[in-house]
């Protein structure tokens, strides 16, 4: 029996079994207390980040005002034929950076040439023919002088047919002179009242003609002189024509939109190409209108720009304001009168100088995106 009894009674435990339960893993209790502490953690992390950012939000936030709807603009040149002709030559090519004033397009001037020798013979032809106006002056003053003379005689040869007429009559009385003699007497008498008067009228019509020719000369210089003027600005305009078969560069900047190529006839204001001057780039900000409150001329901005990334920043100042929305301006403005109306916070552009010296070391090119911070610390 006793044997029986000791069988039955559970076998002690060993001390491999005791080594298993020590190593054991912790109880409910002690996850609960570590799920706690992190709770506990995380808790006071977000209570100081949002004050951080409430500090933040204080200092810096109500002081700026910001958009990534920004782009970069510049006022592009035009490159565009004052006269039409031929190409005979293109001197750049597409993103070629040019001087002002350096060539681009060279156009035929064949025509133009031409032109210019006829301007300078018809000059020539001009100061020629008012030369001769003061030789003509000088032939026109000898006319008149013999006029005069013509009429001293004329005026002589009647007082000579006055007397002898006179003297006849005298003697008519008394059948001294026949009537054949005092006809003849008074015929003279009237032939030289014909000649003085004829004379008088020679020496009239020589000194209008003097005058006249007097009027094309007298006050001013040969090259003074209205006809030598006028043939002068024709050679003037047509040696400016000649000019322009050579188009040059209205300014500095980056060649784009090449559209023209040698043997291309072109016609006068034909858009060539377009000059950017990447130098005298700006930027146009598209705010908001209900960040513009406190936007005024003159206020710093800080720029970046999706080209350069964040590590490069722009400054620029405030320009002005457009004068109006960029809805206002475009090709169908909305028609918000119409029953389906939907209020659309609208934006206004507003003009950014940048930085030379900062364009000079990172150059923009016209349309690149990029974002606009302005400080408004300053308004009232």
């Amino acid at each position: 029996m006793a044997d029986a009894a000791t069988l039955d009674k559970p076998a002690a435990p060993t001390g491999a079994a005791t080594g298993a339960s020590l190593g054991a893993k912790p109880g409910p209790s002690a996850a609960q207390a570590r799920r706690r502490r992190l709770l506990i953690w995380l808790a006071a992390a977000v209570v100081v980040g949002a004050a951080l950012y409430g500090v933040y939000a204080f200092l810096f936030t109500g002081k700026t005002v910001s958009t990534d709807n920004a782009y970069v603009g510049a006022d592009v040149g035009q490159v565009t034929p004052l006269i039409a002709g031929p190409v005979a030559k293109v001197l750049v090519r597409e993103t070629e950076a040019v001087k002002a004033g350096q060539p681009l397009v060279v156009l035929d001037d064949a025509d133009a040439r031409i032109a210019v020798e006829q301007a300078q013979a018809a000059l020539g032809q001009a100061e020629r023919k008012v030369q001769g106006y003061g030789a003509s002056d000088t032939a026109l003053a000898g006319q008149v002088a013999a006029r005069d003379a013509d009429i001293a005689r004329a005026r002589s040869d009647l007082d000579r047919a006055k007397t002898d007429l006179d003297r006849r009559q005298a003697l008519s009385a008394s059948g001294a002179v026949s009537g054949d003699e005092l006809t003849n007497a008074k015929n003279k008498y009237t032939e030289a009242q014909a000649a003085l008067a004829q004379a008088q009228a020679s020496r009239a019509a020589a000194a209008g003609s003097r005058e006249a020719n007097r009027v094309l000369i007298a006050g001013v210089s040969l090259e003074q002189n209205p006809e030598v003027a006028a043939a002068r600005a024709r050679l003037d305009a047509a040696q400016l024509n000649l000019s322009r078969t050579v188009l040059r560069a209205p300014m500095d900047g980056i060649i784009s939109k090449k559209q023209v190529e040698v043997g291309q006839q072109v016609a006068i204001g034909a858009p060539l190409m377009a000059i950017v001057p990447a130098s005298e780039a700006y930027v146009d900000a598209n705010f908001k209108e209900v960040q513009l409150d406190k936007v005024r001329p003159g206020q710093p901005v800080t720029l970046t720009s999706d080209l350069y990334g964040s590590k490069v920043k722009f400054h620029g100042r405030v320009r002005g304001l457009s004068g109006g929305t960029g809805s206002a301006f475009s090709l169908i403005p909305a028609q918000n009168a119409s029953g389906n109306w939907i209020k659309v916070v609208q934006r206004l552009p507003v003009r950014i100088d940048l930085d030379p010296r900062e364009l000079a070391q990172h150059p923009l090119r016209v349309g690149l995106s990029m974002k606009a911070s302005v400080d408004i610390s300053s308004a009232n």
